[in-house]
């Protein structure tokens, strides 16, 4: 099966979220990459290709950005030093798992987006509103706002969790996201304060919205919604219905909580799963159960 093909039947997978999002942002990295050098080669400039990253990172010029709303999302996905994207996409991957694993898809899609637009909002504001920053004009790219995000929302939603880390060992996630923010917060006075700017804003995002999940409020509904409606106008899909009575109406949503939050499992259910992990450790859960122990956990 050729590349293209591997790459096609990862983006028409259903709950394939995370790789998706990874996928993304390598493509991304080789297209700049090809771009950079096919310019470079016609033009021997090797500054070729700012015009097209002007366009799709964010401006920190508010005038320009309202020209510009896409970039809110669009510079989520950029990156051109190896090292800026292995980083970003490690953490992605390993922190995006726990969230995708109790949370779903969905929620792992929200996050990233919702992080990215918190990021470039408190970068906009930071650099129109602090004095240090204020006659600075600078644009921002990465993925890295996003994947602190991530990172926080897992942070705050299984703080106990451990990481084995080479030379240290085993490590709860949240100290490993304690210093994510101390270093982003030292950093401002750094080389790059406007991408430490913007992973504050993504580790707001982040707790905030597992604290609002938590407490029945899912922040990420409108961004679930456009994801909705882009996927029936790229598929023509309608909304499924069903007739009932000789009445056509709309599906029903399956049971959920008020305003989003996380639905409870029965306590029978629950019963059924704590006998699991006392028979067989708590690895043997399936995805549904162990996000069915969290949600209960929530009581």
């Amino acid at each position: 099966m050729s590349i293209a093909n591997d790459i096609r039947t990862a983006f028409s997978k259903r709950d394939n979220a995370l790789n998706q999002l990874l996928l993304l942002n390598v493509l991304v990295f080789i297209g700049f990459i090809l771009l950079r050098t096919v310019l470079f080669i016609l033009t021997k400039d090797r500054n070729g290709h700012l015009p097209v990253l002007e366009w799709l990172a964010v401006p920190s010029v508010p005038g320009t950005l309202l020209t510009r709303p896409w970039t809110l999302l669009t510079y989520s996905f950029i990156h051109f030093e190896f090292l800026h994207i292995l980083f970003n996409l490690l953490n992605l991957y390993w922190f995006g798992s726990l969230v995708r694993e109790y949370l779903g898809d969905r929620r792992l899609v929200s996050l990233y987006v919702l992080g990215a637009c918190a990021g470039a909002i408190l970068y906009v504001l930071a650099f129109n509103l602090i004095p240090a920053f204020r006659d600075s004009p600078a644009i921002l790219y990465g993925a890295s706002a996003s994947v602190t995000a991530v990172i926080l929302a897992a942070a705050t939603l299984l703080p106990d969790y451990t990481f084995s880390i080479i030379l240290i060992g085993p490590v709860r996630i949240k100290y490993i996201a304690a210093v994510v923010v101390l270093l982003s917060i030292a950093g401002i006075n750094g080389g790059n304060p406007g991408g430490e700017i913007a992973h504050l804003g993504g580790a707001l995002l982040g707790f905030l919205f597992i604290k609002q999940l938590q407490a029945g409020r899912d922040l990420g509904r409108p961004v679930q919604a456009v994801g909705d409606w882009v996927t029936r106008l790229a598929t023509g899909r309608p909304n499924l219905r069903v007739t009932r009575g000789g009445a056509a109406t709309a599906a029903p949503a399956a049971a959920a909580p008020k305003k989003g939050g996380l639905a409870k499992p029965e306590q029978d259910e629950i019963d059924l799963i704590l006998d699991k992990i006392s028979r067989s450790g708590y690895e043997s859960l399936s995805k549904d159960e162990k996000q069915k122990l969290f949600r209960a956990s929530q009581r």
